[in-house]
Protein backbone atom coordinates (compact mmCIF):
# COMPACT_ATOMS: atom_id res chain seq x y z
CA UNK A 1 0.00 0.00 0.00
CA UNK A 2 1.22 3.50 -0.77
CA UNK A 3 0.04 6.80 0.66
CA UNK A 4 1.06 9.03 -2.26
CA UNK A 5 -2.44 9.59 -3.63
CA UNK A 6 -3.82 11.01 -0.42
CA UNK A 7 -0.90 13.12 0.71
CA UNK A 8 -1.16 16.84 1.34
CA UNK A 9 2.10 18.31 0.05
CA UNK A 10 3.01 21.94 0.71
CA UNK A 11 6.10 23.24 -1.06
CA UNK A 12 8.57 25.45 0.82
CA UNK A 13 10.34 27.32 -2.01
CA UNK A 14 14.04 28.00 -1.57
CA UNK A 15 13.70 31.79 -1.89
CA UNK A 16 10.82 32.06 0.59
CA UNK A 17 13.00 30.82 3.46
CA UNK A 18 14.63 33.21 5.87
CA UNK A 19 17.91 34.50 4.44
CA UNK A 20 20.91 36.32 5.86
CA UNK A 21 24.31 37.23 4.43
CA UNK A 22 26.66 38.24 7.25
CA UNK A 23 29.76 38.15 5.06
CA UNK A 24 31.36 35.31 7.00
CA UNK A 25 28.03 33.40 6.99
CA UNK A 26 25.61 32.94 4.10
CA UNK A 27 22.51 31.15 5.35
CA UNK A 28 18.93 30.10 4.64
CA UNK A 29 16.51 29.25 7.47
CA UNK A 30 13.63 26.85 6.85
CA UNK A 31 12.10 27.67 10.24
CA UNK A 32 12.04 30.83 12.36
CA UNK A 33 15.57 31.43 13.61
CA UNK A 34 17.62 34.38 14.92
CA UNK A 35 16.17 37.57 13.35
CA UNK A 36 13.93 35.63 10.95
CA UNK A 37 10.42 34.99 12.23
CA UNK A 38 7.40 33.58 10.44
CA UNK A 39 4.56 32.19 12.56
CA UNK A 40 3.66 29.79 9.72
CA UNK A 41 7.13 28.23 9.81
CA UNK A 42 8.19 27.75 13.43
CA UNK A 43 8.35 23.98 13.86
CA UNK A 44 7.10 20.79 12.22
CA UNK A 45 6.59 17.86 14.54
CA UNK A 46 9.78 17.74 16.62
CA UNK A 47 11.80 19.35 13.79
CA UNK A 48 12.77 22.88 14.84
CA UNK A 49 15.71 24.06 12.68
CA UNK A 50 17.08 23.40 9.20
CA UNK A 51 19.70 26.03 8.42
CA UNK A 52 21.64 25.65 5.19
CA UNK A 53 24.88 27.41 6.09
CA UNK A 54 27.96 28.43 4.17
CA UNK A 55 30.80 29.49 6.45
CA UNK A 56 33.61 31.54 4.93
CA UNK A 57 37.11 30.11 5.18
CA UNK A 58 38.92 31.06 8.39
CA UNK A 59 35.71 32.04 10.23
CA UNK A 60 32.94 30.38 12.20
CA UNK A 61 30.54 30.33 15.12
CA UNK A 62 32.27 31.29 18.36
CA UNK A 63 31.62 29.48 21.64
CA UNK A 64 27.94 29.64 22.61
CA UNK A 65 25.47 27.75 24.80
CA UNK A 66 22.61 25.36 24.09
CA UNK A 67 20.21 23.38 26.27
CA UNK A 68 17.23 21.07 25.72
CA UNK A 69 17.75 20.59 21.98
CA UNK A 70 19.02 17.81 19.76
CA UNK A 71 21.52 19.44 17.37
CA UNK A 72 23.31 17.87 14.45
CA UNK A 73 25.45 18.97 11.51
CA UNK A 74 25.30 17.33 8.06
CA UNK A 75 28.47 18.34 6.19
CA UNK A 76 28.09 18.85 2.42
CA UNK A 77 31.54 20.22 1.57
CA UNK A 78 34.60 21.73 3.20
CA UNK A 79 35.68 21.22 6.81
CA UNK A 80 33.93 22.05 10.07
CA UNK A 81 35.72 21.99 13.41
CA UNK A 82 33.48 21.11 16.35
CA UNK A 83 34.72 21.87 19.87
CA UNK A 84 32.59 21.58 23.01
CA UNK A 85 32.52 21.75 26.80
CA UNK A 86 32.39 17.93 27.02
CA UNK A 87 35.97 17.86 25.74
CA UNK A 88 35.32 16.87 22.13
CA UNK A 89 37.39 18.42 19.35
CA UNK A 90 36.76 17.04 15.88
CA UNK A 91 37.20 18.14 12.26
CA UNK A 92 34.25 17.06 10.14
CA UNK A 93 34.21 16.56 6.37
CA UNK A 94 31.73 15.55 3.68
CA UNK A 95 29.63 12.57 4.65
CA UNK A 96 30.11 13.05 8.37
CA UNK A 97 27.28 13.89 10.74
CA UNK A 98 28.02 15.26 14.20
CA UNK A 99 25.23 15.01 16.79
CA UNK A 100 24.85 16.61 20.23
CA UNK A 101 22.03 16.11 22.69
CA UNK A 102 22.47 19.38 24.60
CA UNK A 103 20.28 18.23 27.49
CA UNK A 104 20.97 20.19 30.66
CA UNK A 105 23.42 22.40 28.81
CA UNK A 106 26.61 22.51 26.73
CA UNK A 107 28.86 25.12 25.17
CA UNK A 108 30.35 24.60 21.74
CA UNK A 109 31.91 26.30 18.72
CA UNK A 110 31.82 25.42 15.02
CA UNK A 111 34.66 26.83 12.98
CA UNK A 112 36.08 26.59 9.48
CA UNK A 113 39.84 26.52 10.04
CA UNK A 114 40.51 25.78 6.37
CA UNK A 115 42.03 28.84 4.67
CA UNK A 116 41.35 27.56 1.14
CA UNK A 117 37.72 26.38 1.12
CA UNK A 118 34.37 27.53 2.48
CA UNK A 119 32.22 25.08 4.46
CA UNK A 120 28.71 24.11 3.36
CA UNK A 121 26.63 22.24 5.92
CA UNK A 122 23.12 21.83 7.23
CA UNK A 123 22.52 22.59 10.88
CA UNK A 124 19.48 20.70 12.14
CA UNK A 125 17.68 20.86 15.50
CA UNK A 126 14.86 18.85 17.00
CA UNK A 127 12.98 19.09 20.27
CA UNK A 128 13.60 16.05 22.51
CA UNK A 129 10.73 14.17 24.11
CA UNK A 130 12.60 14.03 27.43
CA UNK A 131 13.92 17.04 29.30
CA UNK A 132 16.92 17.18 31.63
CA UNK A 133 19.01 14.65 29.71
CA UNK A 134 22.71 14.26 30.32
CA UNK A 135 24.53 15.86 27.35
CA UNK A 136 25.81 13.32 24.82
CA UNK A 137 27.83 13.36 21.61
CA UNK A 138 28.14 11.13 18.53
CA UNK A 139 29.70 11.23 15.07
CA UNK A 140 28.82 8.97 12.15
CA UNK A 141 30.03 8.67 8.54
CA UNK A 142 27.73 8.11 5.55
CA UNK A 143 29.58 8.01 2.24
CA UNK A 144 28.23 9.08 -1.16
CA UNK A 145 28.26 5.42 -2.24
CA UNK A 146 25.98 4.52 0.67
CA UNK A 147 23.47 7.20 -0.39
CA UNK A 148 23.57 6.70 -4.15
CA UNK A 149 20.11 5.72 -5.43
CA UNK A 150 18.92 4.58 -2.03
CA UNK A 151 17.83 6.04 1.30
CA UNK A 152 20.33 5.73 4.14
CA UNK A 153 19.11 6.15 7.69
CA UNK A 154 21.11 8.89 9.44
CA UNK A 155 19.23 9.25 12.72
CA UNK A 156 16.62 7.15 14.50
CA UNK A 157 14.32 7.50 17.48
CA UNK A 158 15.70 5.71 20.53
CA UNK A 159 12.39 3.80 20.68
CA UNK A 160 13.13 2.21 17.28
CA UNK A 161 16.94 2.08 17.40
CA UNK A 162 18.58 -1.35 17.39
CA UNK A 163 21.40 -0.31 19.74
CA UNK A 164 24.15 -0.48 17.11
CA UNK A 165 27.09 1.90 17.54
CA UNK A 166 28.91 1.16 14.28
CA UNK A 167 30.57 3.99 12.30
CA UNK A 168 27.67 4.16 9.83
CA UNK A 169 24.77 3.09 12.05
CA UNK A 170 21.96 5.58 12.71
CA UNK A 171 22.43 8.05 15.54
CA UNK A 172 19.96 7.40 18.40
CA UNK A 173 17.80 10.37 19.43
CA UNK A 174 15.23 11.10 22.13
CA UNK A 175 12.50 12.16 19.68
CA UNK A 176 10.00 10.51 17.36
CA UNK A 177 12.06 11.36 14.30
CA UNK A 178 13.90 9.31 11.68
CA UNK A 179 16.19 11.05 9.19
CA UNK A 180 17.37 9.64 5.87
CA UNK A 181 19.67 10.93 3.12
CA UNK A 182 19.93 10.05 -0.56
CA UNK A 183 21.82 11.04 -3.70
CA UNK A 184 19.32 10.11 -6.39
CA UNK A 185 20.43 9.84 -10.02
CA UNK A 186 18.26 11.37 -12.76
CA UNK A 187 15.45 9.01 -13.70
CA UNK A 188 15.77 6.94 -10.53
CA UNK A 189 13.30 6.68 -7.64
CA UNK A 190 13.30 5.47 -4.05
CA UNK A 191 10.45 4.28 -1.88
CA UNK A 192 10.33 5.19 1.79
CA UNK A 193 8.37 2.90 4.08
CA UNK A 194 6.85 4.91 6.93
CA UNK A 195 8.66 4.00 10.12
CA UNK A 196 5.61 3.62 12.38
CA UNK A 197 1.89 3.02 12.20
CA UNK A 198 -0.61 5.85 12.45
CA UNK A 199 -0.29 9.51 11.49
CA UNK A 200 3.15 10.61 10.35
CA UNK A 201 4.65 13.91 9.21
CA UNK A 202 7.27 13.91 6.44
CA UNK A 203 9.63 16.76 5.60
CA UNK A 204 11.87 16.79 2.52
CA UNK A 205 14.78 19.13 1.80
CA UNK A 206 16.86 19.25 -1.40
CA UNK A 207 20.48 20.23 -0.76
CA UNK A 208 21.73 23.19 -2.80
CA UNK A 209 24.80 22.96 -5.03
CA UNK A 210 25.24 26.73 -5.37
CA UNK A 211 24.19 29.79 -3.41
CA UNK A 212 20.98 30.08 -5.41
CA UNK A 213 18.67 27.63 -7.12
CA UNK A 214 19.69 27.25 -10.79
CA UNK A 215 17.49 29.27 -13.15
CA UNK A 216 17.14 26.10 -15.21
CA UNK A 217 18.25 22.51 -14.83
CA UNK A 218 19.98 21.26 -11.72
CA UNK A 219 18.84 18.67 -9.23
CA UNK A 220 15.11 18.10 -8.83
CA UNK A 221 12.93 15.57 -7.06
CA UNK A 222 9.23 14.88 -7.28
CA UNK A 223 6.76 13.59 -4.71
CA UNK A 224 3.18 13.16 -5.83
CA UNK A 225 2.53 16.02 -8.24
CA UNK A 226 4.97 18.41 -6.52
CA UNK A 227 8.43 19.09 -7.92
CA UNK A 228 11.24 20.37 -5.70
CA UNK A 229 14.43 22.01 -6.91
CA UNK A 230 17.65 22.79 -5.10
CA UNK A 231 16.97 24.47 -1.76
CA UNK A 232 13.26 23.68 -1.84
CA UNK A 233 11.53 21.74 0.90
CA UNK A 234 8.10 20.24 1.37
CA UNK A 235 5.73 19.59 4.25
CA UNK A 236 3.99 16.26 3.69
CA UNK A 237 0.84 15.76 5.75
CA UNK A 238 -1.78 13.01 5.89
CA UNK A 239 0.78 10.21 5.64
CA UNK A 240 -0.35 7.20 7.62
CA UNK A 241 1.54 4.03 8.40
CA UNK A 242 1.70 1.29 7.41
CA UNK A 243 2.41 2.66 3.97
CA UNK A 244 5.10 4.25 1.84
CA UNK A 245 5.91 7.27 -0.28
CA UNK A 246 7.89 7.44 -3.50
CA UNK A 247 10.46 10.10 -4.41
CA UNK A 248 11.65 10.47 -8.02
CA UNK A 249 14.70 12.29 -9.37
CA UNK A 250 13.46 14.38 -12.29
CA UNK A 251 16.30 16.87 -12.82
CA UNK A 252 19.38 16.68 -15.00
CA UNK A 253 21.88 16.07 -12.18
CA UNK A 254 21.92 13.84 -9.07
CA UNK A 255 19.69 15.16 -6.28
CA UNK A 256 21.02 15.04 -2.73
CA UNK A 257 18.11 15.32 -0.33
CA UNK A 258 17.11 14.70 3.27
CA UNK A 259 13.90 13.02 4.41
CA UNK A 260 12.49 13.32 7.93
CA UNK A 261 9.76 10.91 9.12
CA UNK A 262 8.18 12.20 12.35
CA UNK A 263 5.37 11.76 14.80
CA UNK A 264 2.39 14.03 14.37
CA UNK A 265 2.88 15.84 17.69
Amino acid sequence: MTTDNRLKITKRPWDSRGFANHGWLYTFHTFSFASYYDPKHEQYGPLRVINEDRVQRGTGFGTHSHAEFLIWSYVVSGELEHKDSMGHVEKLRRGEVQFTSAGTGIRHSEYNRNRDEDTHFLQIWATPNVRGLRPTYATRTFTDDMKRDKLVKILESLDRHDGSEEESSPIPAHADISQYASILSPGQSVEHALVADGDRKIYLHVVMTGKQQPASGGAKIKIGDVELGEGDGAYVDDAKGPGSITIESVGDSPAEFLLFDMGSK
